[in-house]
């Protein structure tokens, strides 16, 4: 999104939209200081809310709605004024934004890696046969399923804080978590190792904080757009693009993954069945202004190796 000089005003209060989830929190307060920095003299505050997604724990998020569900309170309190914008972990974000709302700005990325979580192992390598690991994600499932058959996958749901519970509790053997949660929340020592993304590719925008506004809000698009990282916004796009051609959501066993190599961006994604039998990878390179083509061209290379049959596969699955 652009603005005219015109339309850039220094504001007196900024409020920000966040869920009240500790790593949520953690992500609104980062913003709240950088613009605080940034436009000296504003109040800039935050409305702590508690979505539909942070409530409903007790069934997998691929069954009861998808991402959609951790923003759509937020949403309603930038549409109503109450807020000027959003801060959310971008791969909670869905693919096609509702209308009336925009990304625009994509914050610098902290380590975009799964980590492997545990207090008994050392690394998935050293799981034994049988042993329970919890993820929250049908793309980790997946690549669990399709390198590492002999163990017990099992749905893992709850905050930061409540997965940890959960396997301090005893319930899992390992868990799989977003290496950049745990990192934001100076919880790094609970981190046994880094899964490479050979091991794991992350999923689309895993590790980036992404700012929504309304699309109307030209001069809240202004205020944030000193906060958008160019490289990162790049990678991003092309993983989101790449996402959203398959008709990505977290009901779909897919990962996107790009990074800059002497200013080129390298995309890797996959398309894989929820059994991990069925897997279907590829990458693609290109310039960052063509990110977004990137992404749908690679989409296109795994739906001709046979990645349209593992969709249609899963949409039947789903009905």
């Amino acid at each position: 999104m652009t603005t005219t000089p015109a339309t850039v005003t220094t504001p007196s209060r900024i409020v920000i939209a966040s869920r009240e989830s500790r790593l949520a929190m953690w992500q609104a307060e980062h913003v709240r200081d950088r613009l605080a920095e940034i436009h000296a003299g504003a109040e800039v505050s935050i409305l702590g809310m508690t979505t539909q997604g942070d409530q409903i724990l007790d069934r997998p998020l691929s069954t009861i709605g998808g991402k959609g569900l951790f923003i759509k309170e937020l949403e309603v309190a930038m549409e109503e004024g109450r807020a000027d914008l959003a801060v959310h972990s971008l791969k909670d974000v869905p693919m096609d934004m509702p209308e009336g709302f925009a990304l625009v700005a994509i914050s610098a990325r902290e380590n975009p890696r799964d980590a492997f979580v545990s207090n008994k192992f050392r690394g998935l390598e050293d799981l034994p046969e049988g042993a329970v690991v919890g993820t929250s994600s049908l793309r980790r499932e997946a690549i669990l399923r399709a390198k590492y058959p002999k163990l017990q996958i099992r749905s893992l749901r709850g905050n930061l804080d409540t997965r940890l519970r959960k396997l301090d509790e005893g319930q899992y053997d390992a868990i799989i978590l977003a290496a950049a949660g745990l990192i934001r929340l100076g919880l790094s020592d609970r981190i046994r190792s880094v899964l490479t993304p050979e091991q794991s590719l992350p999923a689309p925008g895993q590790g980036a904080l992404g700012i929504e506004v309304r699309a109307d809000r030209l001069d809240a698009a202004a205020w944030v757009a000193p906060l958008n990282d160019a490289t990162t916004a790049a990678c991003v796009i092309a993983e989101r693009a790449f996402s959203r051609a398959l008709g990505g959501s977290c009901q779909i066993p897919l990962g996107g993954y790009a990074e800059m190599k002497n200013g080129q961006v390298w995309l890797r994604g996959f398309v894989a069945s929820v059994d991990g039998q069925q897997m279907v990878e590829g990458e693609a390179w290109g310039t960052p202004v063509e990110a977004a083509a990137l992404g749908r061209q690679l989409a296109e290379d795994l739906k001709a190796k046979g990645a349209g049959e593992i969709l249609a596969a899963l949409a039947c699955a789903k009905h």
